[in-house]
């Protein structure tokens, strides 16, 4: 079954073009206000700009362990100075992140058996920075705008079993410092140091 999930996921993202739409070509002296006003993106719970994009309405949806979801989903997602830090958080589904434009992305992994991975999504892949990046299910990720050149970091991210807040966990200070103590620093400056007054934003 995840095999054939992933076959049909990889059909579809060339069937909708993602990373090669002709809306993706910005130039510098386009700002960030000016894309999330022709993207049409909304302030996302976790930090930064997002709006759906995609949800497979037309195929079966996926029995899971916590209701049905879209065998797909997708959004854009943009960090900008004004929301430079997407705080972590862990998802039930795994998640692709595309690179498109502006200025580069950090993102920190923090593994269940305790390992932490670091990435830089842009487009200097000779420098070593990537255009795509895959989360698994159940990793903490944080993500972090780099770079203030641009003044934004635009990707798209496509979800399988399609993304649901059910299915989202924000994690607190507290909490993920007890869990990963020798990053309490990091972790401090990348999640929400309260829950309280976070909401649903999609």
């Amino acid at each position: 079954m995840r095999q054939q999930q992933w076959m049909i996921l990889t059909a579809m993202l060339a069937a909708n073009g993602i990373g090669h739409s002709e809306e993706y070509n910005m130039t510098q002296s386009t700002n960030a206000a000016q894309i999330i006003e022709a993207l049409k993106l909304e302030a996302h719970v976790e930090g930064g700009y997002f709006r759906r994009t995609y949800q497979s309405d037309q195929r079966p949806t996926v029995d899971t362990d916590h209701g049905e979801r879209f065998l797909l989903t997708s959004i854009f997602y943009m960090m900008t100075d004004d929301s430079p830090i997407g705080h972590f958080h862990k998802n039930r589904s795994d998640i692709l992140h595309f690179y498109h434009s502006g200025d580069p992305i950090r993102y920190v992994l923090l593994w269940p058996d305790g390992r932490r991975e670091q990435f830089i999504l842009g487009h200097d892949v000779v420098a070593g920075q990537q255009m795509q990046l895959t989360v698994p299910a159940g990793v903490w990720k944080s993500s972090e705008l780099l770079t203030a050149e641009h003044g934004y970091g635009l990707i798209s991210e496509a979800v399988s079993p399609g993304f649901d807040f059910d299915d989202m966990t924000l994690a607190e200070t507290t909490s993920l410092v007890a869990q990963y103590p020798e990053y309490a620093e990091e972790i401090d400056r990348l999640s929400y140091r309260s829950l309280e007054g976070a909401s649903d934003s999609n």
